[in-house]
């Protein structure tokens, strides 16, 4: 069929036709630029993801050494959270967690700065732990309860300082020691120095 007619329908189709490879290929050459950019450059997934492992690695290797520095000394566990976190896990296996409660409250009441709510803590905290019959009672002698209670008249940051130190020093001298030789430590502890010698082996 002969198509010189500016006008003519199939003039029209031929030069569609005759296009289509053309477009069709420019399209084919373009993606395939954009793959080979795609495929040469390093994903952000890639770095994040490597990151993410060092960073875990890394985590791990701290975490390890904390828990081996646990049984270095008391004050050592309290400075980490997640010994504290360990110790209180333990200490409700014993019923005592109230100690730990205790002592944390106290961290909490002398960062304390507003003196409102400075009085309406320490009332809370003494309701709670000190007083005679409190519902998380902590083992503290009479003596150290009524200073305690003389305290919270004019109540400041150090009114429970005695009562912090002798629930301190109990847990100290009595879960302490028992919290290193429980099983729940014992694995922590073991898991632990065997990661340190895992990466001491690699390097």
């Amino acid at each position: 069929m002969s198509c010189w007619m500016p006008g003519c329908p199939a003039l029209s189709m031929c030069r569609g036709v005759a296009a289509l490879p053309i477009t069709c290929l420019e399209r084919a050459k373009d993606l395939k630029t954009r793959l080979g950019i795609l495929l040469h450059k390093p994903e952000p997934g890639h770095k994040i993801g490597s990151s993410s492992k060092l960073q875990l690695g890394s985590r791990r290797r701290d975490s390890s050494r904390e828990v081996l520095e646990w049984r270095e000394s008391f004050d050592q566990l309290l400075k980490s959270k997640s010994g504290v976190n360990a110790f209180h896990t333990f200490l409700k296996t014993e019923f005592s967690e109230e100690n730990l409660d205790f002592w944390l409250a106290c961290e909490d009441f002398k960062k304390t700065r507003s003196k409102t709510k400075l009085a309406s803590k320490a009332n809370r905290i003494f309701e709670e732990f000190v007083q005679s019959e409190a519902p998380r009672e902590v083992n503290i002698d009479h003596e150290t309860r009524e200073i305690t209670r003389k305290n919270l008249s004019g109540a400041t940051s150090a009114c429970f300082n005695e009562a912090q130190a002798k629930t301190r020093t109990l847990m100290e001298k009595d879960s302490y020691p028992r919290f290193l030789k429980s099983a729940s430590y014992q694995d922590m502890s073991r898991q632990a120095a065997s990661r340190g010698s895992s990466k001491r082996s690699h390097t």
